[in-house]
C-alpha cells in the first residue's frame, strides 16, 4: 500500500512529528511504501536544519533527512507555510524540498491513503 502523510505540527511542540515519522518506519518495515510527506501549517519547523535540541533529546529533523536519503521518501515543505515562517531553500535540511500546495493534492489522489497528523 502507498501512503500520504501530512504533517501539520512543529517538531517539539505537538507528538504529531514524532508519531508521522513512526508510522513512516513501521509502514516501511511492514512492506510498504511512503508516497509524499507534506509539511504544511507549522509543521514546516520540521525541515530546518537549524534546529538544535539538546544532546540528549531526540533530533527529529535529523530523523526526516535519514528516513528521505534511506527509503527515497519525497518531503516537501509548502512554500506558503514556509514562507511566513521565515523558512527559505537556504535553510533546508537534506532531503527536504519546497513546493505548492499541488504537491499535496498529486499525493492524495496517488497514495493509498491519505493520513494526518496534529491539527
Amino acid at each position: 500500500m502507498k501512503f500520504g502523510l501530512l504533517v501539520n505540527e512543529g517538531p517539539y511542540t505537538h507528538q504529531a512529528s514524532d508519531s508521522a515519522y513512526q508510522f513512516a518506519l513501521a509502514a516501511l518495515a511492514k512492506g510498504h511504501s511512503i508516497q509524499r510527506v507534506f509539511f504544511y501549517h507549522d509543521g514546516v519547523y520540521n525541515s530546518t536544519r537549524l534546529t538544535e535540541p539538546p544532546q540528549d533529546d531526540r533530533h527529529i529533523v535529523n530523523r526526516w533527512s535519514a528516513l528521505a536519503a534511506e527509503h527515497k521518501v519525497d518531503l516537501v515543505v509548502c512554500v506558503a507555510a514556509a514562507m511566513r515562517r521565515g523558512i527559505k531553500d537556504e535553510v533546508l535540511a537534506p532531503g527536504f524540498r519546497i513546493s505548492g500546495l499541488g504537491q499535496l493534492v498529486e499525493s492524495g489522489i496517488k497514495a493509498d491513503r491519505m493520513v494526518t497528523f496534529g491539527d
